[in-house]
């Protein structure tokens, strides 16, 4: 009889070796990452009134959908999850929600340039990213937990992780969906690779990138429950104390609240994934 191969033991003395010879790194680059990002977009959240907060969410949805009443109700919507005294997390869970999304935009839209511009390593890459896609979540949070510890950075990353590969498929789709005759019109006009990129084809790929960083957001807020059992404190930490003393008016009054906020972000990113000309064109009365 065969003996069972393994990948357990290689994988374990990697992880070892780099918390042995590299962890006061990874934990000096995770203070630096709470201490330069998301304390202070936290504690500036949380220090805000009310009213200051939910008037940039109105004013937001305004620029992105052009409609008072759908501006209106998204504010309402956050107003509500206040009602309910739900304020401070609901804070920490949107800083925690837009630093992991800076990251994963930072990061998923110059590798799907890449990507477009590479085909041997676009199809290196998307056996990674399909992977990525369908890791289990809980997997992420053992090697991440072991560099970095508990807390909210383990949280950003294993976030950060999940919910990037979209972005860079969407973005490397957008790229290749551009007419090859506008590429070539601007190679002929002289135009050099960086004038081609931000003013041919990042434009008219703007829709199918704005689609990626919709689903990058929401994915990332379907992780707020989950980074909450590693120390990231917020809406999903009200879910998993409802779960861990079967309190379920705590719990489903957090989980609505989290289902407020991705109906709320959602239409904010959709609305700026759609053409320009739609969202000026949409008359309030329609809504």
């Amino acid at each position: 009889m065969l003996e069972p191969i393994s990948i357990r033991e290689p994988i374990n003395r990697f992880v070892e070796w780099l918390v042995i010879n590299h962890g006061d790194a990874f934990h000096a680059f995770s203070a630096a990452v709470l201490r330069t990002l998301l304390v202070p977009l936290e504690q500036a959240l949380r220090g805000l009134p009310a009213w200051v907060v939910l008037l940039a969410v109105g004013a937001l949805a305004w620029h992105a959908t052009r409609s008072g009443w759908r501006a209106i109700t998204l504010a309402a919507l956050l107003a509500l999850i206040g009602a309910v005294g739900l304020w401070d997390p609901l804070m920490q869970s949107l800083a925690l929600l837009v630093v992991a999304t800076v990251l994963a935009v930072l990061l998923g839209i110059p590798l799907g340039i890449l990507l477009a511009r590479h085909d041997r390593l676009r199809a290196l890459a998307l056996p990674v990213l399909d992977v990525m896609q369908t890791l289990p979540i809980f997997v992420y949070l053992i090697p991440v937990l072991m560099l970095f510890g508990l807390g909210k950075v383990p949280a950003i990353f294993a976030t950060v992780v999940y919910a990037m590969p979209p972005l860079i498929r969407l973005t490397d789709l957008g790229i290749r969906q551009v007419d090859p005759e506008l590429t070539e019109a601007a190679w002929s006009f002289g135009a050099t690779r960086w004038q081609l990129l931000t003013g041919v084809q990042l434009p008219l790929a703007l829709p199918s990138v704005m689609t990626g960083i919709n689903q990058t957001t929401m994915m990332a807020l379907s992780m707020v429950v989950i980074a909450s059992m590693i120390g990231a404190r917020g809406l999903g930490e009200d879910v998993l104390v409802g779960i861990q003393t079967l309190d379920t008016g705590r719990g489903l009054q957090a989980g609505l609240a989290i289902v407020i906020l991705a109906i709320v972000v959602d239409r904010i990113t959709q609305a700026y994934g759609q053409p320009r000309r739609r969202r000026r064109e949409r008359p309030d009365a329609q809504h």
